[in-house]
């Protein structure tokens, strides 16, 4: 692993470890430097046997730090020889075995049960820590540079009403509730009628609780349907990054569904994490961090794979795209701040030592993603044939 490290490009990485210190890179004012300390030497053998995986359940057994997480990732993550060359390694061998367990985790409706209760039942009070007011878990749209999470996860919310041109007549489909907070946004401020659904148990309550007290009911419609099983028909979809829990097997029966649940001049608006088109075949035969320890039966689409599944499966036609990575790299450093501004309360809850590494190590694996580009999230604006809205040519 030094052997390799010894021909990183871009970048300054300091290894600590038993042996002493070690400089890898180039020592330049203008480039990223970082630091690792090794503390057990099976940090090593994970890595080599685990590729990128292992380096992740090092971390999380305490084998290795580093002062500054984030950083480090992007250091390796600007040099890809590097990261090919350890995943093509002995790491290739436990490859299959990955992939296995992976498909057992596969998205038929009782698996998407699962695999959602596995993360967002979590608990509602730890989210409630981590995120703001809105209980918003997706990426915020910053408004400014001074904005607050609080101020960019409203942004989003409207940002997407007005593409949708929501008004009060519309009757509006909600793919994924989340805890709320775009269903309660689009009732109080648009006054259209919302239904939404969600399979999440935890945020079903939680859902139904904040629409009561805030005496929506009679706009907003909760569901705990699995999205396959809806009826009806729509003017506007709105899907805030829920595409990533569906699946690369289902995508095209998503978008399937989606377009039938719209009346022939609907539109959709779909918040969605992507992964580049150059590196998705590789990712789709490929077992991760995310998928296995934070999203079990997550998948990234790539934009080609989305565009892919609705011209065979569908007449939406995309008339808008807006990527914003670098905000999702924002809104994921307040996730981190927010959650280490509450570390003794998230473990007044009975999270252990192991839990605060593994989601230490996700929020600063996501951030490095978006900054270095390695992921990207947009809003895509998907229309109906008989759908005749003005195309969007200025700001929103």
């Amino acid at each position: 692993m030094l052997q390799r490290l010894a021909k990183l490009e871009r970048g300054q990485l300091a290894v600590v470890d038993r042996g002493g210190a070690s400089q890898f890179g180039q020592a330049d004012g203008a480039v990223l430097t970082a630091a690792m300390q090794v503390h057990d030497e099976r940090f090593y053998r994970d890595v080599l046997l685990g590729g990128g995986l292992g380096a992740a359940e090092a971390y999380i057994r305490g084998y290795w730090d580093s002062p500054d997480l984030t950083t480090a990732m992007r250091v390796l993550t600007q040099n890809t020889e590097f990261l090919e060359g350890v995943e093509q390694g002995a790491a290739r061998l436990l490859r299959p075995l990955r992939t296995a367990a992976n498909w057992l985790r596969r998205n038929t409706r009782a698996g998407s049960k699962r695999n959602i209760a596995a993360h967002y039942d979590l608990s509602n009070d730890f989210f409630a820590l981590m995120l703001d007011p809105t209980m918003t878990y997706s990426s915020g749209v910053f408004p400014t540079a001074e904005s607050t999470l609080e101020e960019a996860s409203v942004e989003k919310y409207d940002r997407i009403c007005r593409k949708l041109q929501l008004s009060p007549g519309d009757r509006l489909l909600e793919i994924g509730t989340g805890w709320g907070g775009f269903a309660l946004h689009a009732a109080q401020r648009y006054g259209c009628h919302v239904v939404t659904t969600t399979i999440s148990d935890e945020q079903h309550a939680y859902a139904g609780r904040r629409f009561q007290a805030a005496g929506i009911e009679d706009r907003v419609e909760l569901l705990r349907h699995d999205y396959r099983d809806l009826s009806g028909k729509y003017d506007k979809l709105v899907s805030i990054e829920m595409i990533e829990a569906v699946g690369e097997k289902y995508l095209p029966g998503y978008f399937a569904k989606c377009s039938s649940l719209l009346k022939p001049d609907g539109m959709m608006c779909l918040q969605a994490i992507t992964i580049p088109d150059h590196r998705y075949d590789q990712y789709r035969k490929s077992v991760d961090f995310i998928q296995r320890y934070i999203f079990p039966g997550g998948f990234l689409p790539s934009m080609g794979a989305m565009a892919t599944a609705v011209g065979s499966q569908t007449d939406f036609r995309f008339v808008h795209t807006e990527d914003f990575g670098p905000h999702y790299a924002k809104t994921l450093a307040h996730w981190r701040a927010n959650f280490w501004g509450a570390i003794e309360a998230v473990k007044a809850l009975g999270f252990d030592e192991r839990f605060v590494r593994t989601w230490h190590y996700y929020l600063c694996y996501c951030e490095a993603g978006f900054r270095e580009r390695e992921i990207g999230v947009s809003q895509l604006l998907l229309t109906k044939p008989a759908c005749r809205r003005e195309p969007i040519l200025t700001v929103v």
